[in-house]
């Protein structure tokens, strides 16, 4: 049985493809199409899919949408009518789009695909959300978290599931108490994104970077925008925000009467903790402290966030008894709050699935349908994250040979990754491009930028001269599971699943050691790596290991600053050709400048 799930229209549109439950393939649009987030209907990625499985649309048994088009235009009708006049530019600019595509998803999935209509199903929003994290985790039994912007009406979700591996009980899944439009953390979070200068569904973790340069000063001034209650439900105060009613603005007047001045886009940001690099012009004062400002305002609103995260895990533990959670939606996302939850919450163990915003909406709706609907037994947990299109030996022989680009081939791997070591220690930058591309937003070490962690100076060299993007952006450690505990403060690793997707933050315990990899705060946003999970991937940091004495490896994506993580061969050499990296990995093929 072939199960097709699709998520679109809002940002991040994906497609993910099961078989007899087992996930086949699962991609993001951006990846084929060159464009960050990109919304548009996922024709490629389903293609993609499809590719991999071996069939074509006619083998399809279901499709499943991610969402309830008609329930959200409801949402969109009512809030526009309540708050009409200020509403007219959301009316205006929503109504074509609503009207010419958004609204008929059943005709465009049968004009594309061919499939009688009464196979075109819709689950809800937060229960595809709810099941891509229960149904790709290893519990048997969990409570359930799901918090995002919004969906139809819901913005919050708490509730249970089960998840039968024999075929001999149901699989139950209830999401039993939400919170409702437009009361939402998510919203509240892409609110102060966008007064902090950047771009919202885009720079929310730039702000989760900003955050550790501050002091959380203002958590008071905060609160006045949220009442958060001892049991973890919330209420926004409205007059603070315009999202409700504004098409291009999130906030009001009065939340800048109360924060101020909105920072500047095209600004740096310079505290007396970040780095100049190369920047030849020092900060004056009045930059520094105005700087600091944003940052502790920064600092102030993560603090809320994972106070209110941590309120409702508690609400969940306590309404279900459970000591297993699974969290999901794009506030999921943020590893400091999901470390947060882990300690201070009564869990033992949480499950994230790594593409948990909408992308992930387009599996968990293909997993519903095949579990819940159905009624199928269990039969796969999510150990990795490689399930995109992978572009082996003929193709990357195939785009050397095209453009002429000299290249050394190793026939031994274990010589090929001893060379990339030799590299590392020395100081090179490797693009590292291995096998299928991840699912999700992280790069997992099949697309990854790959540095000495030892040096400090990687820091400014990777995020200046190879990503171009602000200095202050912190990196992630690649780290062998079985030594985690030994650098990071997460005791037994190899349970933690968070940890294989880089969605934990965890105090480092010797920063000294791994200071191109540490935070400001003294943390680090680790990936826990088993040689289950990718052999090759763990076996280079082994013999880094083995040359170094530290087991770990600085990893970051393999893009520059405002583009997709790269899926080709020609998109890999393109990256590299245009940016400070040294040497360029291709399967076996090693390119150097």
């Amino acid at each position: 049985m072939y199960i097709l799930g699709v998520s679109c229209f809002y940002h991040d549109a994906a497609a993910a493809l099961l078989k007899d439950g087992l996930l086949v393939a699962a991609a993001q649009e951006e990846r084929f199409t060159r464009v960050k987030h990109d919304p548009t209907f996922p024709a490629n990625a389903i293609a993609f899919c499809l590719t991999q499985a071996g069939i074509t649309s006619t083998n399809l048994d279901y499709v499943v949408f991610y969402e309830k088009p008609f329930v959200k235009f409801e949402r969109l009708l009512l809030s526009i009518a309540a708050t009409f006049p200020y509403s007219w530019r959301v009316f205006r600019d929503a109504m074509p789009v609503w009207l010419g595509e958004k609204l008929w998803i059943k005709g465009l999935l049968r004009d594309r695909l061919t499939i009688p209509k009464e196979r075109i199903l819709f689950v809800d929003h937060h229960l595809s959300h709810a099941a891509s994290a229960l149904y790709c985790s290893p519990f048997s039994a969990a409570a359930i978290l799901t918090v995002d912007g919004v969906g139809e009406w819901t913005t919050t979700a708490w509730g249970r599931g089960t998840a039968n591996w024999h075929g001999d009980s149901e699989n139950q899944l209830t999401l039993e108490e939400e919170i409702r439009f437009p009361h939402s953390l998510g919203l509240l979070y892409s609110a102060f994104t966008a007064f902090l200068g950047f771009a919202v569904n885009e720079g929310e973790y730039k702000v989760m970077g900003m955050a550790p340069f501050g002091e959380p000063k203002y958590v008071e001034k905060v609160e006045k925008l949220i009442r958060i209650d001892p049991d973890g439900s919330f209420t926004l105060d409205m007059s603070y925000f315009s999202y409700h009613y504004h098409s291009q603005r999130a906030f009001s007047q009065k939340f800048e009467a109360l924060f101020g001045e909105p920072r500047d886009p095209q600004a740096r940001f310079v505290t007396a903790k970040t780095s100049l690099y190369d920047d030849p012009t020092p900060p004056s004062q009045a930059e520094l402290e105005r700087n600091q400002y944003y940052a502790d305002v920064a600092a102030s609103l993560q603090k809320v966030l994972e106070e209110a995260m941590v309120k409702l895990a508690r609400r969940a533990h306590k309404a279900t008894g459970l000591d297993t959670l699974c969290l999901a939606g794009g506030v999921a996302l943020n590893s400091v709050a999901n470390y947060q939850i882990l300690t201070r919450s009564p869990f033992a163990e949480l499950y994230v699935q790594p593409a948990a915003g909408d992308a992930g909406g387009a599996l968990g709706a293909a997993l519903y349908v095949y579990h819940v609907i159905l009624g199928r037994p269990r039969q796969f947990v999510m150990e990795h994250a490689y399930w995109g299109a992978e572009y082996g030996e003929e193709a990357i022989v195939g785009f050397l040979k095209e453009y002429g680009i000299s290249a050394e081939r190793f026939e031994n791997e274990e010589k090929l990754l001893e060379r990339v070591v030799d590299g590392l220690t020395s100081g090179k930058v490797v693009g590292w491009y291995q096998g299928r591309f991840e699912w999700g937003p992280r790069a997992l070490g099949h697309r990854s930028i790959l540095a000495d962690p030892r040096r400090a100076e990687m820091k400014d060299t990777v995020n200046i001269n190879i990503k171009f993007r602000e200095p202050f952006r912190p990196f992630a450690p690649s780290v062998l599971v079985e030594r985690t505990d030994e650098f990071f403060a997460l005791a037994e690793t190899a349970r933690h699943y968070p940890a294989r997707f880089m969605l934990y933050v965890s105090p480092v315990k010797r920063p000294d050691l791994l200071p191109a990899v540490t935070h400001v705060d003294g943390t680090g946003r680790l990936q826990a790596l088993s040689r289950e999970a990718n052999p090759q991937y763990h076996r280079l940091i082994e013999l880094f290991a083995e040359a170094t004495g530290i087991p770990a490896l600085l990893n970051t994506s393999f893009n520059l600053k405002g583009e997709p993580i790269v899926s080709t061969p020609a998109e890999a050499f393109a990256t590299f050709s245009r940016s400070g990296m040294d040497w360029l990995v291709l399967g076996r093929y090693l390119v150097t400048k």
